[in-house]
């Protein structure tokens, strides 16, 4: 693993964290959810940032993983890294700060994330970091705006009353009827829907919990077989980057 073993991993504040996060994550935000910051450190300077934090709907999420209170699973919701650090750098500092938490935290049961396999990967991180794959779903809740702004429809939900530009100052809770209607929004906005897949991933801190997963878990090569495959924002085959790599 070379120079990532030399990698500090420790919380920092979400002062420092959400800047960093802003400059270098490809989304260009955070997610205000975020709780847990760790900054990696190397050679005296912060050049990556994980976050975790509760996730936007956990009533959706929680039955996922039978027997679970509210408090026992986290979301891995934001990961920065610039090109300062070694390769295998990411999957290194996933390890030792899921090890903080469980050593720190150690209520947390497991941790699920989803990767953006319309803008940048799909998840080859993660699978590095030994998550299980339990979700690939084709996109339904990312659009891009004619001015090519990307917007989340939880995004959406979670500022309802707040009136957007887009919309000429309307709120999504007036053009939707209170309905959340994200097809009302793209007809009023002229958004499309991002082409690509969103997959989820799942790591369990308790291994028992993993006998209590209620959705199949999902074989690595469904990715090609659905023609999911993204790397670093553009179209690949896992398959294709392993011949790569060899």
């Amino acid at each position: 693993m070379g120079r990532a073993k030399e990698i500090i991993l420790k919380v920092i504040p979400s002062q420092i964290a959400t800047p960093f996060v802003k400059a270098h994550h490809y989304s260009g935000k955070v997610v205000n959810n975020s709780k847990i910051h760790f900054g990696a450190f190397l050679d005296g300077k912060l050049h990556g940032v994980i976050s975790y934090g509760t996730s936007m709907d956990k009533s959706k999420i929680i039955g996922l993983v039978a027997d679970t209170d509210w408090s026992e699973f986290l979301e891995l919701n934001r990961m920065a890294f610039d090109e300062y650090l070694p390769r295998n750098s990411e999957s290194f500092c996933i390890a030792k700060s899921i090890r903080l938490i469980k050593k720190n935290a150690p209520h947390v049961k497991w941790i699920i994330s989803f990767a953006d396999g319309c803008q940048c990967g799909d998840g080859t991180i993660y699978r590095a970091a030994n998550f299980v794959l339990t979700g690939i779903k084709k996109n339904s809740t990312l659009a891009i705006l004619p001015d090519d702004k990307i917007i989340h429809k939880v995004t959406l939900a979670t500022t309802a009353n707040i009136p957007r530009p887009e919309l000429g100052g309307k709120t999504y809770c007036e053009i939707s009827g209170g309905t959340y209607s994200f097809k009302k929004y793209l007809e009023a906005t002229g958004a499309k829907i991002l082409d690509g897949y969103q997959l989820r991933y799942i790591y369990f801190i308790d291994k028992s919990a993993r006998a209590k997963l209620t959705v199949p878990e999902i074989p690595f090569s469904r990715i090609d077989k659905l023609n999911a495959g993204m790397y670093r924002g553009e179209k690949i085959s896992v398959a294709a980057r392993h011949v790569m790599r060899e």
